[in-house]
């Protein structure tokens, strides 16, 4: 019995690994006034910022609905096989219960899993899922261990700027006006499912300090996942971090996987943030 490995496009999987892991990455909706697009398909991380940077608007993503998680895994089931569905987190999508929703037709075929997670901390757990199939894990023995293993998944990442974090109303004018003029950075993590802020450094060098303090007080367990991610149009960024802080990665790591941030937080985070997802070392 073949297992079918399937996320959504908040996990920052392009639909070119996607298809190099043999899963399925289900597109969200991104709205731009009146325009749609399908998030990774129609609508490239690349093209998203040019849109965000010309837009006065935030734009708007949509979660998928039953209906086409259940046509996802008709066709799955119908070809013989079994899924393993793994959702953004609940705690900021309705995807997770409309996925359930679906899956009800299929008992024991169809495997739903809450991540907890979004961009590329989603992005390893469905990488380590990956992992466990390649295996010979089958959908429930590997839903069951997912379960588990995601509470060790740990996402960390700096903004480089406020502006659509202002934008999206998750912070006010007077803050990010303040905060710009003390070129704080905010770093950023989710935890119970929602993003939660560590702290705010003075500039970009402090900022990517203390991912790294953060990393190295989790521990990180390079047998499993680890992924670096940037928003914008270029790894400039990323890659001063990667140099900066190399003595943490040089040596674990045989090559640096590297996800480009889509709408589901490039919409708060905007151009010039970067990420690192790891699952910490276990106790």
């Amino acid at each position: 019995m073949a297992v079918t490995i399937m996320t959504d496009s908040a996990s920052d999987i392009s639909q070119e690994v996607a298809k190099k892991w043999g899963i399925v990455v289900l597109p969200l909706l991104v709205r731009f006034g009146e325009d749609e697009y399908l998030d990774g398909v129609t609508l490239s991380p690349y093209q998203f910022y040019e849109k965000l940077i010309e837009t006065d608007e935030i734009p708007k993503t949509s979660q998928i609905t039953p209906f086409d998680f259940g046509e996802a895994f008709r066709k799955e089931v119908e070809a013989g096989n079994d899924v393993v569905m793994f959702t953004l987190s609940s705690g900021v999508s309705g995807s997770y219960q409309s996925a359930c929703i679906a899956a009800e037709d299929y008992p024991g075929k169809v495997f739903v899993v809450d991540s907890k997670q979004f961009c590329v901390s989603e992005y390893i757990i469905v990488e380590r899922a990956v992992e466990l199939r390649d295996a010979g894990k089958s959908a429930a023995e590997i839903a069951t261990i997912m379960e588990e293993e995601k509470k060790e998944a740990h996402v960390i990442a700096i903004f480089d700027t406020l502006e659509y974090l202002k934008l999206g109303g998750r912070i006010s004018s007077a803050a990010a006006f303040a905060g710009t003029m003390l070129n704080l950075k905010p770093v950023l993590t989710i935890e119970e499912g929602v993003v939660k802020i560590l702290g705010k450094a003075r500039g970009s060098r402090n900022g990517n300090n203390m991912l790294t303090e953060w990393a190295n007080k989790l521990g990180i367990d390079y047998d499993r996942p680890v992924c670096f991610a940037y928003s914008g149009f270029d790894d400039t960024m990323l890659q001063k971090y990667i140099h900066d802080q190399k003595d943490l990665y040089e040596g674990h790591l045989q090559e640096l996987q590297i996800a480009e941030v889509g709408a589901t937080i490039g919409t708060y985070a905007g151009p010039g943030a970067i990420a690192v997802a790891f699952f910490e070392t276990r106790k």
